[in-house]
């Protein structure tokens, strides 16, 4: 039998400093990602709890013209047979005029048949208001479940990091005797007057507060929830979600940017900052740190969105 080595040949070598840098960026990256995929989701969710509402509103108004059609048409029903058999004979011998007589008796067929059908197709408008109630719920379903997927994923991705990045700190502490850079307030002054400039200012004020999965403020953002909630201060209305930020504006080129134009980072833009001038960007990184200042060349940049002047 051969003895199996032992000491340092049989122990797995230790990651490098840049190994474990890279697991982080990695990591990162991931958590960012499911972080817009998350908003996603929930924007869906938004817009199938309004689809449900308006189902609801849509049934309960065919409902209430359904009651009231079936009123009258059993009004109708009623008056035919009130004056049908015996009596129309009677009303229609005795009758001074028996063309108007007659005339009075179709439009009364007329009405009760058009009735009838008033009625078939309020009964379809109904069907057809209660299956997109209940499909509406179905989707809510099915979002709620994505979403819920989704943030199960976030917390074991968010475990690795915080577990990952302590040996990365503790590795860089032991061989540097420092900690890394930490983030500090800077006031920039911002050239420009309109809403996008404006929007970049109050971003700048919310510097050194958390990034936290899906916020949207006031104490703590994620990437897209800083540059929604930056232009919510100057009247604008935003997703909160990259994809969608994306599309609510004029893309323009880097050389055109200005303070205010959003830049996106990521072949799947899954990140956004707000430029502020001098290729600098106020944002929101990622779990773990805050929003701060930081330059745009840090990052795959995809593209830039002009939302305002």
């Amino acid at each position: 039998m051969v003895a199996a080595p032992v000491g340092s040949a049989s122990a797995d070598p230790k990651p490098s400093l840049q190994d474990l840098a890279k697991q982080v960026e990695k990591m990162h990256t991931e958590i960012e990602t499911l972080a817009e995929e998350y908003n996603s989701q929930r924007e869906k969710l938004k817009s199938a709890k309004r689809a449900a509402d308006a189902a609801k509103k849509t049934l309960a108004t065919s409902e209430a013209d359904l009651a009231a059609k079936r009123a009258k048409a059993a009004a109708l029903a009623e008056n035919a047979y009130i004056t049908g058999g015996l009596s129309r004979a009677l009303a229609f011998a005795t009758s001074d005029d028996p063309d108007e007589f007659l005339d009075r008796a179709a439009t009364t067929y007329v009405l009760q048949q058009q009735q009838g059908e008033a009625v078939n197709q309020v009964t379809k408008a109904r069907e057809a208001a209660e299956r997109a109630k209940a499909g509406a719920a179905t989707r809510i379903k099915e979002v709620e479940k994505l979403i819920s997927d989704l943030d199960g994923k976030r917390d074991k991705i968010t475990k690795l990091v915080t577990k990952v990045e302590s040996n990365l700190f503790r590795r860089a502490l032991g061989e540097a005797g420092r900690p890394g850079t930490r983030a500090q307030r800077v006031n920039l002054p911002i050239v420009g007057s309109g809403k996008a400039a404006q929007a970049a200012r109050w971003a700048l004020t919310q510097q050194l507060k958390p990034y936290v999965w899906g916020a949207e403020g006031p104490s703590s953002y994620d990437c897209s929830g800083l540059v929604m909630a930056a232009y919510q201060q100057v009247g604008i209305s935003l997703p909160h979600y990259t994809g969608s930020q994306w599309t609510a504006g004029r893309h323009i080129d880097r050389s055109e940017l200005r303070p205010g134009d959003l830049v996106f980072f990521y072949s799947d833009l899954h990140h956004v900052g707000i430029y502020l001038g001098g290729g600098m960007m106020v944002h929101a990184p990622r779990t773990g740190d805050v929003v701060r200042i930081a330059s745009i060349e840090r990052r795959p940049f995809a593209g830039a969105v002009r939302i305002a002047d």
